[in-house]
């Protein structure tokens, strides 16, 4: 057909904050951000080396608004797991194995899934990730 994938597709607030919350619901309370460093695998796949691992908060997300998906607290880590550059990240439900979703990371202002003050993380120091929000396209 003539014009098929021409356009984006243009979707209701009412559905894209459904389709957000869909990640809370999935989630659960307790989910564990897992932040790594290399190259992130296959969406679900075998891991890189584990700096750190953070609690999310329970609830792990306000109902979306606008699109958006703001997640509520994100316990530090006290002390990272090893040392690195974090590139990647993996959520996965409070279970420790339930894959959610994984994106990438970058330092403020580089423009990836997940942004931090600092990529580089210290053999037991704190990481800390002040606030994480998930956008759903189609405005």
């Amino acid at each position: 057909q003539e014009g098929v994938g021409a356009m984006t597709i243009g979707m209701s607030t009412n559905l894209r904050n459904a389709r957000v919350d869909a990640i809370t619901t999935f989630a659960g309370n307790g989910a564990l951000l897992r932040l790594y460093d290399g190259t992130r695998p296959s969406t679900g796949g075998t891991a890189t080396t584990l700096l750190a691992e953070l609690t999310c908060g329970t609830p792990f997300a306000a109902s979306a608004s606008g699109g958006v998906l703001t997640l509520g607290s994100i316990t530090q880590d006290s002390a990272a797991n090893a040392a690195g550059n974090a590139t990647w990240f993996r959520l996965v439900e409070s279970d420790g194995t339930t894959h959610v979703m994984d994106g990438s990371v970058t330092a403020t202002g580089g423009g990836g899934d997940m942004e931090l003050v600092t990529t580089s993380i210290t053999t037991g120091q704190p990481v800390q990730v002040t606030s994480f929000t998930i956008t759903e396209g189609g405005a």
